[in-house]
């Protein structure tokens, strides 16, 4: 769950687009018909190869030292907890119209190519002859149908576009000069657009026209469509609509799509199988086109028994729903069940944090958590060090939310400041605060009377956070403050945060630990529902004040006018001094409390899965997990395996 999103944007998207929008095309292979699809070939029921790849595929370069070009066929099993994780395979699959490298520069992807004037007008160039995944041509039109008839359709759209395409209040100007042209325009710099297409969770500017024509109002029969409201049980046409064209969730499997496999499984099950997108754009240098693997089977079990099954051989590729916790276990079993299991470095600013909810609904917590003495004091009583060393080997950085060493905008006391332990100001802050009266137990009380008890709400997902969180309290009965953990199924855990009912809560920090002065800080401020530490300001941000409330704290008014000034900034220097001053500002007022980070990630890879790299970045935004490292090009080396697809 991506519930410490933060919706990287790059300022220097112009000279980035540029850059690769001019490089060579390499020569394209003679293409080789896939094992897989031959029969159906001969068979006449499905177009060759030529026909089915664009007139210029993109060639993956197989040009990294974990790389090598593949043979087709297998099958990949992995395991998910949820049904809704299907939406995993759009984020590991990771076609976008331009996407990142594994050094986090944008090029295109589905897109040929693309060139950016002033960082204001983007002009998206489409491959000729691409097609959807049921043969469909992939053509402007369907640019067009997004942007008019689901953007700016108040009924599918009530809110209007994405904030993404707003600048300053305005929209896009976009324009279709042919099948191939899609352009976006603003007057003012929008340097939110690239990277917005590029995420995890994609900005998608673009629909299959011909499919979800059928279940709107402009284009279908009135009868046709009024029967079709009735028959899915939906309230109206625009919620029929809604419900077939959730690209990002992918649980609907007449939805066509362009990642490379296809759900073949509706919802619910147990088992969801996924094939080969037989028309796929990507292609490797000796003529294969990608993916290489059929066929992806994604299994359903309890995320508490995913690292067990993982460590006997069930699965050919799995870090979700696996932590540093398991790698002992994992690491004792490679050889007998013929994985191997690596760890990968994570990129977040933390690896867990803890969130105190400055929009609580409960008054007496409100005003305590907004007081910043408090936020201090229970930081200061976290002994990090023991957390790193029980927990985590001595392994991880004993560290606050915040930017990584690896950063260029890193400064230690952005790490340390309010994050050693130290018991005596602790408690010297929360006599001040008034906190001075305790019960028989020895625990403060509140100003009305309650005794000063924290429940810290968990998606109940791992041990790891309760291992964490025990020592945790063990430090606050130092300084007179009780913890309790509760643990909820995630998507209550989130809902509780977000209605205002949670008073603190436990998750990761910052996305994106390794930012630069280019990209974007808007997680750092109050933009979205998601931050934990402030909902109902990001929802207010997101919905623009039509849900949520307006930021009452001078601080994060503070944070949120400098998120503005960066978007509007002209100077490298400016955006950095800028990142600075929020960073500064997080340092000093603990917004969330950073507790481990650095930590490593375990992935488990089959003995005889190839392309998948030993040493990696694990990272949601920018990242996609696994999809930086393109899992289309991964390929099984024993023939048995290539051969066995059911």
């Amino acid at each position: 769950m991506k519930l410490a999103s933060n919706r990287l944007r790059i300022a220097a998207a112009a000279c980035l687009a540029s850059a690769f929008a001019a490089l060579p095309a390499m020569a394209a292979p003679d293409l080789v018909e896939t094992p897989a699809l031959a029969a159906a070939v001969a068979a006449g029921t499905m177009p060759p190869v030529a026909e089915r790849v664009p007139a210029q595929p993109s060639i993956a370069p197989m040009d990294m030292p974990w790389q090598e070009p593949g043979q087709p066929g297998g099958r990949l099993n992995i395991l998910m907890a949820k049904a809704k994780d299907t939406r995993q395979m759009v984020v590991y699959g990771y076609a976008r119209l331009v996407g990142y490298t594994t050094d986090y520069k944008i090029a295109p992807d589905i897109l040929e190519s693309f060139e950016v004037e002033e960082g204001r007008t983007f002009t998206l160039h489409l491959r000729k002859g691409h097609k959807w995944s049921d043969g469909a041509p992939f053509t402007s039109e369907d640019f067009r149908y997004f942007w008019e008839d689901v953007a700016n359709d108040d009924k599918i759209s009530p809110l209007g576009p994405s904030s993404v395409l707003i600048v300053d209040g305005e929209a896009p100007t976009v324009t279709f000069p042919d099948a191939e042209t899609v352009v976006y325009s603003w007057s003012k710099p929008n340097p939110y657009f690239l990277s917005s297409l590029a995420g995890a969770t994609p900005l998608y500017i673009y629909r299959p026209a011909h499919y979800l024509k059928q279940f709107h109002e402009k284009y279908a029969a009135p009868a046709a469509l009024a029967k079709k409201v009735e028959e899915s049980g939906q309230r109206d046409w625009a919620a029929l609509h809604h419900l077939n064209d959730r690209q990002y969730k992918n649980v609907n499997p007449d939805l066509p799509t362009l990642q490379p496999w296809v759900l073949r499984t509706a919802p619910p099950a147990e088992r969801f199988v996924f094939e080969r997108n037989p028309y796929y754009h990507r292609i490797d240098p000796q003529g294969h086109q990608l993916p290489y693997i059929d066929k992806v089977v994604m299994g359903l079990a309890g995320s508490k028994l995913i690292p067990a099954k993982a460590g006997t051989g069930e699965v050919d590729l799995q870090a979700r729903y696996i932590s540093f916790d398991n790698f002992s276990f994992l690491k004792d079993n490679e050889d007998q069940y013929d994985f191997k299991v690596s760890l990968w470095e994570t990129a977040k600013g933390a690896h867990l944090a803890l969130f105190p909810n400055l929009n609580v609904n409960d008054e007496g917590w409100r005003k305590l958590l907004r007081d910043v003495r408090f936020r201090r004091a229970l930081s200061l009583a976290i002994d990090r060090h023991e957390i790193n060393e029980v927990v985590y080997f001595g392994l991880a950085l004993e560290s606050n939310n915040t930017v990584l060493p690896k950063s260029p905008l890193y400064k230690e006391e952005y790490q340390t400041s309010w994050a050693v332990t130290d018991l005596a100001q602790a408690n010297a802050l929360l006599n001040e605060i008034g906190l001075t009266e305790r019960n028989s137990e020895g625990i403060r009380l509140m100003p009305d009377g309650r005794p000063l008890e924290i429940i810290v709400e968990t998606a109940g997902e791992s041990t790891e956070q309760t291992d964490v969180l025990s020592l945790i309290g063990d430090g606050w009965k130092n300084i007179g403050v009780k913890l309790f953990s509760k643990p909820s199924q995630r998507e209550v855990f989130r809902n509780r945060i977000f209605a205002g009912d949670t008073v603190m809560s436990i998750w990761s920090g910052l996305e994106n630990g390794l930012p630069t002065a280019d990209l974007s800080p808007d997680e750092l401020a109050p933009t979205a529902q998601i931050q934990l530490q402030w909902p109902k300001w990001g929802q207010f941000n997101e919905t623009k004040g039509q849900a949520g409330e307006a930021i009452d704290m001078p601080e994060a008014q503070e944070v949120m006018a400098l998120n503005d000034a960066w978007r509007i900034a002209g100077t490298a220097e400016e955006r950095e001094a800028i990142w600075h001053k929020i960073l500064k500002i997080h340092k000093d007022q603990v917004f969330s409390i950073g507790i481990i980070s650095a930590t490593l990630q375990p992935v488990v890879v089959n003995g005889t899965l190839r392309n998948v790299p030993e040493e990696g970045v694990y990272n949601w935004d920018p990242g996609a997990h696994f999809g930086i490292y393109r899992p289309d090009s991964f390929w099984f080396a024993d023939p048995a395996r290539r051969a066995a697809s059911d």
